[in-house]
C-alpha cells in the first residue's frame, strides 16, 4: 500500500486520535474563557476536498482554525506542517495519528503529492501559505503551493483569516496563559474560490492572498482595541502597535535560519 493512499481504515484510525484532541483543545479554550467569534461558517463545503488557506500569527492557529470545520458537519482538516513538528516526542505521535502532512522544505515534492492525494480523496488540507509565523502580524508573501494543489486536485480553495490568537501564544513572546484569559479571537471563513480561477499559479496566488487580506482587514477592523494600560505589542505598526515591521521581522527570520 502506497504511503499517499487514503483509505477507510486509515481514516477511522485518524478520527480515533483526532476527536479526543479536538475535545481537549475545546476544553482548553473554554478554561481560558476565550471569546471566539466565528463568521462565515456557512461557506464550509459539506462534502468533497478543499484547500484551506490561513494567515499565521500564533502557535495555536492550527487548533483554533479547526473550530468552524468541526462545528460544520464535523469536518476535519489535515494540516501541512514543518517536518520538525513530527519529530517532537509528544506532538509527533499526535500529528502522525491525526494524519497531518509533514513538509520537508529541502524536498517538498513528497508532501505536495501527499496533499493532492488527500484532496482527491475528499479531504480538507490546511495550508499556511506564508510558510512561517508572522512576527509582524502582517500578511507575508504567499507561496504558490496552495493554488497549484487546488488546480491539480480540481478542488476549491477556502480562505480563512484569524486574528487575536497572537495574544495567547505568539512566536518570540513569553507564555502567559493567565494573562490570556478572556482574549477575543476572530475567525472569518470566506467564500470558496474555484480552481478555474487559480491559473496561472502566480495570478492565482495573488487572488488567494488578496482574499485572505480582505478577511484579515475585516477582522482587525472589528476587533476590540487594547484595554487601557495594556501594551499594544500584538498590533502591527500600521494599526498603532509595537510589533516589528514586516521588513525587520523578515530579516530576523532569515538571520535565524542562517544560524541553524
Amino acid at each position: 500500500m502506497g504511503q499517499h493512499r487514503w483509505v477507510g481504515g486509515q481514516e477511522r484510525v485518524a478520527e480515533l486520535v483526532y476527536k479526543p484532541v479536538i475535545r481537549f483543545a475545546l476544553g482548553f479554550f473554554k478554561a481560558l474563557d476565550l471569546k471566539i467569534d466565528v463568521r462565515g461558517q456557512e461557506h464550509v463545503p459539506t462534502t468533497g476536498g478543499c484547500v484551506v488557506i490561513i494567515n499565521h500569527v500564533s502557535y495555536l492557529d492550527f487548533a483554533l482554525v479547526g473550530i468552524p470545520f468541526w462545528r460544520s458537519h464535523r469536518r476535519l482538516v489535515r494540516f501541512m506542517a514543518k517536518h520538525d513538528v513530527f519529530s517532537h516526542p509528544i506532538a509527533g505521535p499526535l500529528m502522525r495519528g491525526m494524519r497531518h502532512i509533514p513538509v520537508d522544505r529541502s524536498s517538498g515534492s513528497g508532501s505536495y503529492h501527499h496533499a493532492v492525494a488527500a484532496l482527491r480523496a475528499g479531504e480538507f488540507v490546511g495550508v499556511f501559505p506564508e510558510s512561517t509565523l508572522s512576527r509582524s502580524f502582517c500578511l507575508q508573501p504567499f507561496k504558490t503551493g496552495a493554488a497549484r494543489m487546488a488546480v491539480e486536485a480540481n478542488v476549491p480553495v477556502l480562505p480563512v483569516a484569524i486574528w487575536g490568537s497572537q495574544r495567547i501564544l505568539a512566536k518570540g513572546r513569553p507564555r502567559n496563559f493567565r494573562a490570556a484569559r478572556g482574549t477575543p479571537v476572530s475567525i472569518i471563513v470566506g467564500e470558496p474560490i474555484p480552481p478555474t480561477e487559480l491559473t496561472p499559479a502566480a495570478a492565482g496566488t495573488k487572488l488567494l492572498s488578496d482574499a485572505v487580506l480582505k478577511l484579515l482587514t475585516d477582522a482587525q477592523r472589528d476587533y476590540p482595541p487594547p484595554p487601557p494600560g495594556e501594551s499594544p505589542w500584538w498590533l502591527p505598526a500600521h494599526l498603532g502597535g509595537s510589533a516589528p515591521a514586516s521588513e525587520t521581522a523578515a530579516r530576523e527570520q532569515a538571520e535565524s535560519r542562517d544560524k541553524k
